[in-house]
């Protein structure tokens, strides 16, 4: 089968890092066309490619163009409606980069085009549920071995963040992968969520609150515990723990080699997000690349990000009054039903 040829929107880091990854790393891909509303960053993005690459500042141009056969979604969040929606007009397949949207109405209003199309195009970028550690545990507890899961308890820790991190983000940017993963890693919904702020960390900048504790509910009783702390100094800890009727899951962490010296026992923790999931972005591009050939969309989708979306405000509420929110999504529409 021929390359899909593809069409990257927006040329940042994460943009960059997708253009060389799907051009030269994964099978069955070629990146033919590139766009930034700055001409020099598509450019910059371009020149990562052998061969001729179309250049574009304009999202409507690289949509239309007949050499581009699907889209990757790259830019910042809150300019990702657009590129989805001219996507889903043209009938083309999109990947879009975490999170859909910025508001759980633009959300809602692409899950309403991708219906209206009556095509599956939509895939959200919620890489973590391509993890390999994350995908061992979600086979052991689909295994039934182990009962029904009653408590999941999570860490989310990173070693700090710039001036420019916000109270909020620690839920709209560091705890929206939990927010995703967690439903689909137990095969459940969210219900109830609220958001505890405690003791802060003095390393945190003037402002932020950190850590947290975000305490969520399911609809099946499911207790779930995410601890979020983003100033914690000694590496970059992500943690999962599921307790069930018959037994309890843990996260496998990334392995480093176990070191004796100085009369220490010791394992290294990784130092960032990019060294921790860097495999789970490969193996979440290409199963999109060989679904966007099928016709197909088997990945996180607009209805799931529409969700996180929706979860996120509901914590985003709790965490400013203190209160306990329902997250309502008024059921999943037929059309994402699998």
């Amino acid at each position: 089968m021929a390359n899909l040829r593809i069409g990257v929107i927006g040329c940042g880091m994460i943009g960059r890092e997708h253009i060389k990854r799907l051009h030269y790393r994964l099978q069955g891909s070629e990146v033919t066309a590139v766009c930034d509303v700055v001409e020099e960053g598509a450019k910059k993005g371009a020149a990562l490619v052998n061969g001729d690459v179309a250049v574009y500042t304009d999202i409507q141009a690289i949509v239309n163009d007949a050499n581009v056969d699907a889209l990757v979604v790259t830019t910042p969040g809150f300019a990702h409606k657009e590129a989805v929606l001219a996507a889903i007009k043209a009938g083309k397949p999109v990947f879009c980069e975490k999170p859909l949207c910025t508001t759980a109405a633009d959300c809602k209003e692409i899950v309403d085009a991708e219906i209206a199309s009556g095509k599956h195009l939509v895939q959200v970028g919620f890489m973590r549920r391509y993890d390999r550690g994350y995908r061992q545990v979600k086979e052991l507890l689909d295994s039934g071995d182990f009962g029904s899961p009653l408590v999941v308890k999570c860490t989310h820790r990173a070693i700090s963040v710039d001036d420019a991190y916000t109270t909020e983000m620690a839920i709209t940017d560091t705890a929206i992968h939990e927010i995703d993963c967690l439903p689909w890693l137990i095969d459940d919904e969210w219900d109830k969520v609220q958001c505890i702020l405690g003791k802060d960390t003095s390393a945190a900048h003037k402002g932020l609150r950190d850590p947290q504790i975000m305490i969520m509910t399911t609809k099946k009783g499911v207790t779930v515990i995410l601890e979020v702390y983003v100033n914690c100094k000694f590496g970059y800890d992500i943690n999962c723990e599921v307790v069930c009727e018959d037994g309890v899951v843990n996260l496998p962490c990334p392995s480093f080699p176990t070191v004796r010296k100085d009369n220490k026992i010791s394992t290294a923790i990784e130092q960032n997000w990019i060294l921790r999931f860097i495999d789970s972005y490969d193996v979440e591009l290409q199963e999109w690349l060989d679904d966007a050939k099928k016709g197909v969309v088997s990945g996180p989708t607009a209805w799931d990000g529409y969700v996180a979306e929706l979860t996120a405000d509901a914590l985003v509420k709790a965490q400013k009054a203190g209160t306990i929110e329902k997250v309502a999504t008024g059921g999943i529409p037929a059309f994402y039903k699998k």
